[in-house]
């Protein structure tokens, strides 16, 4: 892979990547820097998308078009989806899909965008396998998950919109990023992966535990996109 695209949603999420770079320069584009240089011996584009989906997919796009990168790399925090993945845990994708897309009266899945001729959009197998690796190696602590992302504009915290969202979704976690940078990956034929690190239970003890856990979650998913770039 010749450059490698590193989304976060919020500045923290973002901020010690770009400290551990080297060579860089910085473009801003739709209002976005995006910092070129490089990361653990690979060429990388850090940036910053802001949070949601539309952001997120104008970020994944400018990566396409603008620095030709090979594969993009979403890193942040989510809630968790399911009693077994607990706060600090990582959940790496295998695929995403917007929980809040319904078209139902039209004829399609919940999640499915209309005359799109897919529900969910794939990650990529061998970014996935190897942060699976990587993970378990500099985050022995913690556990490690492969399953799929729900993305919605919206901060889950409360229990009923949750179980809705795992009824409709059977998604491992949901934040407010993933699908729109997979669906952009998709439409431009980029492998890509989402890596979540676990922040609340995303049900009404979310505003309670976000902020407590916020960082160590970032700490997690810091120290697994540094080391996973070295294994590229």
């Amino acid at each position: 892979m010749n450059t490698i695209g590193i989304i976060g949603a919020m500045e923290e999420e973002v901020a010690i990547l770009k400290e551990k770079m080297s060579e860089v320069t910085v473009l801003e584009k739709a209002g976005m820097e995006f910092f070129k240089g490089i990361l653990g011996g690979q060429q990388v584009v850090i940036v910053r998308s802001g949070i949601g989906k539309v952001n997120a997919g104008i970020c994944t796009q400018i990566l396409a078009d603008v620095f030709q990168v090979n594969a993009v790399i979403n890193t942040g925090i989510a809630g968790s989806l399911k009693a077994e993945i607990n706060i600090g845990d990582i959940v790496l994708s295998t695929d995403t899909m917007q929980h809040d897309v319904d078209a139902r009266e039209f004829g399609y899945e919940i999640g499915q965008v209309p005359r799109m001729d897919t529900r969910t959009f794939p990650a990529d197998d061998r970014l996935r396998e190897t942060a699976l690796q990587v993970c378990r190696k500099v985050n022995p602590e913690i556990q490690v998950f492969e399953g799929r992302v729900a993305s919605g504009d919206q901060f889950v915290a409360d229990k009923e919109t949750k179980e809705k969202i795992i009824a409709n979704t059977q998604a491992y976690c949901t934040e407010m990023e993933g699908a729109a940078i997979g669906q952009a990956a998709y439409l431009n034929g980029i492998p890509y992966l989402v890596i979540r690190a676990i922040s609340d239970k995303a049900d009404d003890s979310a505003h309670m535990d976000y902020p407590a856990f916020e960082k160590e979650a970032i700490r997690h998913t810091v120290n697994l996109v540094e080391n996973m770039m070295k294994a590229l």
